[in-house]
């Protein structure tokens, strides 16, 4: 392999990695959310819910490699 691939390769599951984290920060955040705001957190932390949804969706730990699932 090439070094650029590599580099590339290196590059592509680091920030696979860093949006992960992202999501696990703001599942974190949810979690304290949950606690204190008690018997209004579905109202109050809607909006985090609605954001870790869709992070846990779209942010997933990938490889490099594209396998064709059929």
């Amino acid at each position: 392999m090439s070094t650029e691939t590599l580099k590339q390769r290196e590059e592509h599951i680091r920030e696979s990695w860093v949006k992960a984290m992202e999501a696990r920060i703001v599942r974190d955040e949810l979690q304290k959310c949950y606690k204190y705001e008690g018997v209004n957190n579905i109202e109050t932390c809607h909006d985090l819910a609605q954001k870790y949804i869709s992070m846990i969706r779209d942010n997933k730990v990938k490889g490099y490699k594209i396998i064709d699932e059929e």
